[in-house]
């Protein structure tokens, strides 16, 4: 079915599914799944132990694979993360529907997820289709705020082409930073995964497939979200709920 959304609000059980009482489960679960993951487990086997184990509904389960994180991957990735004082003058290059779709999600009170690496998740994503909503154009002022705050050099959004409607947020994106004078480019491309893994630019995503093999990223999204929506829906499941 078409995406008919007008905004990237929350899934009605999201409230109790991610209320406090959920919490502690939810990060042993992220613990459980990371510890699993580490031994060579695979993602979907982990899950099924670990959702059984917890006794997660299948949204929660989803959320937490999204926040777990193997040791290994962990240290690698926090190496490579520079901090936000460090982007001044550098370029940019924005894995554009992961950051856009996040902050989006933020400003409509849809949930979204501090994983064990520190990024920001939102549970839906992008899967083959993008469709424009109420938060789109405030999230990108965000995003743009951000950056001229940070102080950031050029910029170069990656959309996917293959997803629908990339060439409307293309157009948006660029109409916007001609009106408020950014330095933006605006590029679509099959495959912006591999281009942000090979680019010698700051990236800014929190795919982890990016993540572990780009060589210094920014936590943009997770920036924007903290400094610009105090009231976001934010669940950390960063941390062992076991106390651990």
């Amino acid at each position: 079915m078409p995406d008919s959304r007008s905004h990237r609000g929350p899934d009605p059980h999201d409230p109790r599914a991610f209320d406090l009482d959920t919490r502690p489960a939810l990060c042993a679960a992220v613990a459980d799944l990371s510890w699993l993951l580490d031994r060579g487990y695979t993602p979907t086997a982990a899950l099924k132990l670990v959702g059984d184990r917890w006794l997660l509904t299948e949204r929660q389960r989803r959320a937490a694979l999204r926040c777990a994180c193997p040791d290994a991957l962990l240290a690698r990735r926090l190496c490579r993360r520079i901090e936000p004082e460090e982007l001044a003058g550098q370029p940019v290059a924005l894995d554009g529907f992961n950051v856009l779709t996040t902050i989006e999600a933020a400003l409509g009170g849809a949930v979204v997820l501090l994983g064990r690496d520190g990024c920001l998740r939102d549970i839906a994503g992008v899967h083959g289709t993008y469709r424009k909503v109420e938060e789109t154009v405030p999230a990108v002022q965000l995003v743009g705020d951000v950056l001229d705050e940070l102080d950031a050099g050029a910029c170069t959004w990656l959309l996917d082409s293959p997803v629908s409607n990339s060439g409307r947020l293309r157009a948006c994106l660029i109409e916007l930073a001609r009106r408020q004078g950014w330095d933006w480019r605006v590029e679509l491309v099959m495959n912006p995964d591999t281009a942000l893994a090979s680019t010698a630019d700051v990236v800014a995503s929190a795919d982890s497939v990016i993540l572990d093999r780009c060589a210094r990223w920014l936590n943009l999204a997770r920036l924007a979200v903290e400094a610009r929506i105090p009231g976001a829906f934010l669940v950390d499941l960063s941390q062992d709920g076991r106390g651990g």
